[in-house]
């Protein structure tokens, strides 16, 4: 028999980026920033065909789980689990491992993605999923999907890929951390990949290497192994990739060609959403007059834009926000130094 094969859906986070929109109580994830429904359902959607709703789990913030079993009603509330505490992706993904284990066995196969992602090719990140899928199967591997890269992103870590193991599935040689531009063009022009955060492996396999190479974790599963609350409040945080993917030798990857966007900043949909013949790209009522290369989002309210090149205006509740496009991926440090009273309303 075939083992049974889960998502996990990673939707923490408040996705401070996308201030003033996003709230604490309405992140990211639960914002219609690229169709008319939540990125969290769009996600829902996307995997339908790759694992049922009944064999998804979504990890969030405790605050958040309310809402997001609201707007995911076909997906078991008890799949819904609560991260008492931000604990990095280390943590999220041992415990997802350790209860589908417990639920399906250790030979269950897991597919991990985030909640907040861009997919134009949706047909073809099924089919990524599922070929990394069966080739943490048959190899035993934890395998990643690697996207090729549309341009030298300073914003993403990057993967080189090594020795071929069949077909497009290499071997791991290294990871990158986010790069400055010089060198992120001598990675892309090298054939390295984004790296995405797309993991396909067993639950047995990703368990026994947390055991084996993640101090951060391992005792916190060896001891709280069926208290969520206690793991969690016991862990170190650490990322998935530098807690066991760049200490285990067991890592592969796959290249993707699908369309990915991590959607990390406003400029961000510049390159998702719908565009007019000047490079906008407006949501709600918005005119346009002379401009080009815009961001704007307008809510409850009616933004014009005359004579204007490369700027983000979101509008909503009162509130307006302008920046440029460069700027944009700044918001997270604006927001922190502003005054609560206008940060928080």
């Amino acid at each position: 028999m075939r083992a049974e094969r889960w998502a996990v859906v990673l939707a923490g986070g408040v996705g401070s980026r996308f201030w003033p929109l996003s709230t604490p109580e309405r992140p990211k994830q639960l914002l219609p920033l690229i169709t008319s429904q939540p990125m969290l359902r769009d996600t829902l959607d996307r995997l339908a065909a790759v694992a049922p709703a009944l064999r998804t789990l979504v990890l969030t913030n405790a605050s958040l789980v309310e809402a997001i079993r609201t707007a995911l009603p076909d997906v078991p509330p008890e799949n819904v689990i609560a991260e008492p505490r931000p604990a990095g992706t280390a943590a999220a993904l041992t415990w997802a491992a350790n209860v589908i284990a417990r639920r399906s066995g250790r030979d269950a196969v897991i597919v991990s993605v985030h909640a907040d992602w861009s997919i134009g090719d949706v047909g073809g990140f099924r089919q990524a999923l599922i070929d990394a899928a069966d080739a943490a199967v048959t190899h035993r591997a934890l395998v990643t999907v690697g996207v090729v890269p549309a341009f030298a992103d300073t914003g993403l870590g990057y993967i080189q890929p090594g020795d071929v193991v069949h077909g497009s599935l290499r071997r791991v040689a290294r990871f990158v951390e986010k790069p400055d531009r010089n060198r992120a063009e001598q990675l892309v022009a090298a054939g390295c990949l984004w790296n995405s955060g797309i993991f396909a492996w067993t639950a047995g396999d990703i368990l026994d290497e947390v055991t084996t190479l993640c101090p951060e974790v391992a005792p916190a599963l060896a001891a709280h192994g069926t208290d969520a609350s206690a793991f969690f409040g016991s862990v170190k945080s650490v990322a998935i990739d530098i807690g066991v993917l760049e200490r285990s030798s067991r890592v592969m990857v796959i290249p993707g060609t699908f369309g990915w966007s991590d959607v990390g900043t406003w400029a961000a949909l510049r390159q998702v959403r719908e565009r007019d013949s000047l490079g906008n790209a407006p949501v709600g009522r918005v005119l346009m007059r002379d401009a080009r290369d815009n961001v704007v989002h307008a809510d409850g309210t009616t933004v014009v834009c005359y004579g204007v090149e490369g700027l983000v205006v979101v509008a909503l509740n009162g509130m307006t926000l302008v920046t440029t496009v460069e700027r944009a991926a700044d918001l997270k440090s604006l927001v922190e130094a502003l005054p609560p009273e206008v940060r928080d309303r």
